[in-house]
């Protein structure tokens, strides 16, 4: 495997592995991220935590304890909305936030996001090619998500979400001044057993272009949670020492 689109970027090698802090509630939640104590400086909150509540609360008691927080809502709404959605993210510190959004509801995000960086979701994980002829697209997923992440990129969002396997099109297609985090990352092979379709393993998310890579459920769900963040780690700390 090349390294060939391996990141540049000036990011601090222990904030590459972004944990999906999926769980029911705030309580749950600070009990995870105490149990993976310095295994882990970033964290991911979407929309089961949003819908829990105290969703503020946890944001602000992360940014005390010097995490770094990815706001993963996926806002899409009338681009006024959007706008006011995120000017509510102003002063929190929110490292990233997402939209999943047309032209209109991206550029609304752009103008207000301050000091976040705006990524723009192109396909979710969980969807193949079948899932989107589906939903009426007539062309495959990796000429959407390179129409969406071109789109993007010109309103001036910072970055995309995208699957691993589409990373390598992106950096050829766009080259290196933007973020791409990837999602579906799985440090075994495993795609028949969750509703991930579009998986790739640690080294390749990186060595196809990946800035960032989440993972949830291998940590959440591991008998160890904190060896298994720290094991993730050293994978990521081998490829840019």
């Amino acid at each position: 495997m090349s390294n060939n689109h391996l990141s540049k970027k000036d990011i601090p090698i222990d904030e590459r592995l972004i944990f999906a802090l999926d769980v029911p509630n705030e309580a749950e939640a600070k009990k995870l991220v105490a149990i993976l104590g310095d295994s882990v400086s970033f964290y991911k909150l979407g929309l089961e935590l949003f819908m829990a509540g105290g969703y503020y609360e946890l944001i602000d008691w992360l940014v005390k304890r010097n995490k770094k927080v990815f706001v993963d809502l996926k806002f899409f709404d009338v681009p006024q909305t959007v706008k006011s959605a995120v000017m509510q993210l102003k002063g929190r510190h929110v490292t990233f936030a997402t939209v999943h959004a047309n032209d209109e509801m991206m550029r609304a995000a752009v103008e207000e996001k301050n000091s976040t960086k705006i990524l723009a979701v192109t396909v979710l994980t969980s969807l193949d090619n079948g899932d989107i002829k589906d939903l009426g697209f007539k062309v495959d997923i990796n000429e959407l998500v390179l129409s969406r992440a071109k789109r993007a990129l010109e309103i001036g969002c910072d970055g995309v979400i995208s699957a691993g396997e589409n990373a390598p099109v992106l950096r050829d297609s766009f080259g290196e001044r933007f973020l791409i985090v990837s999602p579906g990352i799985r440090p075994v092979e495993n795609r028949e057993i969750d509703d991930q379709k579009r998986t790739v393993d640690v080294e390749e998310a990186f060595k196809n272009g990946a800035d960032y890579i989440v993972v949830g459920r291998p940590i959440k769900d591991a008998p160890d949670p904190k060896q298994a963040a720290g094991d993730i780690q050293k994978r990521i700390a081998n490829l840019f020492q």
